[in-house]
């Protein structure tokens, strides 16, 4: 008897390893067929390459949903929460959907860092990369710092539905006029420290050797600073889906989707960022949601319909409205 359960538990693990190794490789894999492939060549981005990219990523990002639901249907991956299949693909689509959300601010910062650093746009593509292969090991470890702290500590939620709805507050009643100047900003003077820093582009190059001394080029600087940023932009975003599920696996995936989306759509959006200017009031709501949500986790629990629509129509809502303003302000 007991061997059997031995026998089952080593079972469950090894599968739960399949599952997680396959999900990493796929994700690496895509990342070296990117780079070595399919962007071999810098060149600059087309709205019209940017917008295919952006829509295959999404398509992809929708459909995972369905394996999703197969892994937790045959118990493929850990369910520590005891999800039921449908449960799992509502709350990975709906955690998608926030971080998908909270990545349009990282566009606008993005935007200022590469203008502020004169990157040229074919060369903006090689940081994102390497920007993003950052944001998943920091994702990474910070998904699981959170979902070990609720695990461990339950009144964390509290802390985190607090810090969203501060978050929520300070976007809606800060107007940041101030130009921000990744320059003037203490990781700039820092590095400056360490290597000497070339003020020209060099090609697509980091670091470049003249006469014997190593210097940084500016896209070095630019992919430190996209980094850090990604890094503060995280502390809201993991608190964000950690109020829909603590489930490692559906936490990280949509994570990881949202991020490797995020490059498409910024060279989808970068041109039209003033467009959607309605669009913070929509991530101002979906914040202060899912704030109110962990404060009342232990009291009330949303229904998993109730997150997703709320989610979805702010969205939907922020867009209509900024290309309604748009309209109206063109007429004039």
């Amino acid at each position: 008897m007991q061997n059997n359960y031995l026998k089952t538990i080593f079972v469950e693990i090894y599968f739960i390893m399949i599952v997680w190794i396959i999900f990493l490789a796929s994700i690496f894999i895509f990342l070296a067929l990117d780079l070595g492939v399919f962007n071999k060549t810098p060149h600059i981005i087309s709205s019209r390459e940017a917008s295919s990219w952006t829509l295959l990523w999404v398509t992809l990002s929708l459909l995972f949903s369905g394996v999703i639901y197969l892994l937790y249907e045959h118990n493929y991956i850990a369910n520590p929460t005891e999800l039921k299949p449908q449960q799992a693909a509502i709350k990975y689509i709906t955690g998608y959907l926030i971080e998908l959300s909270l990545s349009i601010d990282n566009i606008f910062v993005i935007a200022i860092i590469f203008s502020s650093f004169k990157i040229p746009q074919k060369y903006q593509h090689r940081v994102l990369f390497w920007g993003i292969i950052g944001a998943v090991f920091f994702r990474g470890l910070m998904i699981f710092l959170g979902v070990a702290l609720i695990n461990k500590f339950s009144w964390m939620t509290y802390v985190f539905g607090a810090f969203l709805i501060f978050t929520a507050m300070k976007m809606l009643f800060t107007k940041e006029e101030e130009d921000f100047n990744p320059q003037d900003s203490k990781i700039y003077k820092i590095i400056g420290r360490f290597f000497p820093i070339k003020s020209e582009i060099s090609g697509q190059k980091f670091f470049i050797k003249e006469n014997k001394i190593r210097y940084v080029t500016p896209l070095f600087i630019a992919l430190i600073v996209i980094e850090l940023m990604d890094v503060l932009f995280a502390l809201d975003s993991v608190p964000a889906i950690l109020a829909i599920t603590s489930d490692p696996f559906l936490v990280f995936s949509s994570n990881i989707f949202a991020i490797l989306g995020l490059r498409s759509m910024y060279f989808f959006l970068a041109n039209m960022l003033e467009k959607f200017s309605y669009l913070e009031y929509s991530l101002i709501a979906i914040l202060t949601f899912v704030g109110i949500k962990m404060l009342l986790v232990h009291y009330f629990k949303f229904p998993e319909w109730v997150s997703l629509s709320f989610i979805a129509l702010s969205l939907l809502t922020g867009i209509i409205v900024s290309l309604q303003k748009n309209k109206v302000s063109h007429k004039n």
